[in-house]
């Protein structure tokens, strides 16, 4: 079958939603914005040069993990499925997980950002012409209805790497693990990527590369408030901190005000003390018992687990309970 075009299947989150979610998180106190809003064009390729920064082991880890272990992965999914992929981002992994998987019949990535999604489906729809792509341009957090492919499929799989679900806090992350439990369907399963707990220093300096590239992506957050919302905020005026929590067990992200200050989004202004910290990011470590009782309160159970030798980082599979 002949893809269809990417480019005609993009389907857009609401205009206002962006605006909104900036408005609502500036009321808070505490602060804080999600961190769904930083992927723009600009936040997703620097969320690329961060997978390469060596502090970064995040990606190098789970990659090695996939490459090791692809078709032990690709037999337990088994042949002719449905690739569902939440925040496809780049398509490296995908790709990995396609070229083992056997006839695999289509491909749906549900991304946030249109430019990244284009480039990742416009390049995998050359390599695997025999696979249908649907790309959806979209909150994956959000209900979306998920096209079809229009060959028959044995089984829907849910791809969701990158320790993306670490990203929510507990209950958020329940309710996407029942999500994928339901777009699963009976047979279904899902295949996972989580950062399990290891060393505070480890986990830090992942999160504050010497290259300042995490830096640079965190900061993006506020220029892109700038540029679409109307906003005025001083970047020279803002820092990013990224420190382990470990009573909570995560790595917490804010962007904190160098001084007494105030920013205007849309004309709106929001006043800012010295010190003060506005919440960005939540990156959460599991241990294995942790993401198992996670996976338990969503109706799910661990089938499968791939891990890398250090036990930094796992791929779990997971089908209904």
């Amino acid at each position: 079958m002949t893809p269809a075009n990417p480019a005609m299947e993009l389907t857009d989150a609401p205009d206002d939603e962006f605006k909104v979610d900036v408005h609502n998180g500036l009321a808070q106190s505490p602060k804080r914005i999600p961190s769904k809003y930083f992927y723009d064009a600009r936040g997703s390729e620097l969320f690329e040069q961060i997978c390469e920064q060596p502090e970064y082991y995040l990606t190098r880890t789970e990659l090695e993990v996939l490459q090791k272990n692809a078709s032990d992965i690709a037999a337990a999914i088994g042949p002719r499925a449905v690739l569902v992929e939440y925040g496809s981002g780049a398509g490296i992994k995908t790709r990995l997980l396609l070229d083992a998987m056997s006839e695999p019949v289509g491909y749906v990535p549900v991304e946030i950002s249109t430019s990244a999604l284009s480039a990742s489906v416009e390049s995998l729809a050359e390599e695997f012409p025999d696979v249908d792509m649907l790309p959806v341009a979209a909150d994956f957090t959000q209900p979306v209805d998920l096209p079809s492919p229009e060959q028959d499929a044995q089984r829907t799989v849910i791809f969701f790497p990158g320790s993306t679900l670490g990203n929510f806090e507990q209950r958020d992350a329940i309710g996407l693990l029942r999500t994928m439990c339901i777009e699963m369907g009976a047979n279904g399963s899902a295949i996972v990527g989580i950062d399990l707990k290891k060393d505070t220093a480890i986990l830090e300096a992942a999160y504050n590369d010497a290259a300042g590239v995490t830096r640079d992506f965190t900061l993006n957050l506020l220029t892109r408030i700038n540029r679409e919302l109307d906003g005025d905020f001083d970047l020279a005026q803002f820092e990013h901190r990224a420190r382990y929590n470990a009573l909570a067990g995560r790595i917490e992200t804010h962007i904190v005000s160098r001084i007494d200050q105030t920013a205007s989004v849309g004309g709106e202004r929001h006043a800012f003390a010295e010190g003060e910290a506005m919440l960005v990011e939540y990156s959460c470590k599991y241990s294995q018992e942790e993401f198992a009782s996670m996976a338990a309160k969503a109706g799910l159970r661990v089938v499968r687990t791939w891990m890398d030798p250090e036990r930094w980082f796992a791929v779990q599979m997971l089908e209904r309970a």
